[in-house]
């Protein structure tokens, strides 16, 4: 089923470099260097429209994407997407499966596109309690992304509390700092 982007994200992502983007006045003014996205509510965007929660995360992916094309054309060099913490354990093991195989295919389908705009794919989290398919495409497009320069795309995966996402927070900033 494809999917649109809520009315207001979308206005959103198209006042900020979209057509409405030239009239205004960016020009002198600072932009982020860094954007952080916490990925909540794509279950209950799909029970609100009767659909089943992986309709709500598979949507989730098209706003994700979106908002890199957004951070591209605006050359935000940090995007860091907090897509599965260590509470998400406590979904349905079905819900959990599902999850890993969007994560793996989106991992899969996405390395031309993040070649394309010289991307590099980072993890933060633990990753080594993730199921091992999902370990091995995150090795992979880490590896073809690698020498990526125009952005660095974060993903925080089986990462939990907010020490750890402040201290997640802080080690990026530390990185963004450095130029690493």
């Amino acid at each position: 089923m494809p999917y649109h982007p809520s009315s207001q994200a979308q206005a959103l992502i198209d006042r900020l470099v979209g057509d409405e983007a030239a009239k205004e006045p960016w020009h002198g003014k600072p932009l982020p260097q860094h954007v952080a996205v916490i990925m909540d509510g794509n279950g209950r965007w799909a029970g609100e429209r009767d659909l089943p929660r992986i309709e709500g995360h598979r949507a989730g992916i098209q706003s994700v994407r979106a908002v890199a094309r957004a951070c591209r054309k605006l050359e935000i060099p940090y995007l860091t997407l907090y897509a599965f913490s260590t509470e998400n354990w406590k979904r349905p093991r079905t819900e959990i499966a599902s999850l890993m195989k969007l994560l793996r295919d989106f991992l899969k389908e996405e390395i031309p596109e993040m070649l394309t705009h010289e991307i590099r794919l980072d993890t933060i989290g633990n990753i080594k309690k993730l199921p091992l398919y999902v370990q091995h495409q995150l090795s992979k497009t880490r590896k073809a992304t690698r020498t990526g320069q125009k952005m660095q795309l974060t993903l925080a995966l089986n990462y939990g509390s907010r020490d750890e996402i402040t201290q997640a927070v802080k080690d990026i900033s530390r990185k963004v700092a450095k130029g690493t």
